[in-house]
């Protein structure tokens, strides 16, 4: 889950589309720019196969940022938090037991 919830954070941060945007508008200008070298068939299939290299790129680095983070500390604070509202939730009982005991004092 904590997993599955950083590599959304990543994803919805739009680092990879605009990686990816860059890339194809780039692609586009250098053919733009080389326009007497290519025929207007070579520059779709440049800017498609570019743009679809690039997004392979962009989905391994996203399986490498998600392989190389470090869940150690998360999984710490997840069994601290747990075991914070346990003992909050053991401490309200507590209370009300020594509440309702001194009531029937």
């Amino acid at each position: 889950m904590v997993v599955e919830r950083f590599s959304q954070n990543v994803i919805n941060s739009g680092l990879f589309r605009l990686y990816i945007g860059t890339g194809f508008f780039a692609t586009l200008i250098f053919f733009v720019i080389n326009a007497q070298l290519f025929t207007p068939l070579e520059m779709i299939i440049g800017i498609m196969a570019i743009t679809t290299i690039l997004k392979g790129i962009s989905n391994i680095m996203l399986s490498m940022i998600i392989s190389l983070f470090s869940l150690e500390n998360k999984k710490t604070e997840i069994e601290f938090n747990y075991n914070e509202e346990k003992i909050d939730a053991m401490m309200n009982e507590l209370n009300v037991q020594e509440i309702v005991a001194s009531e029937k004092s």
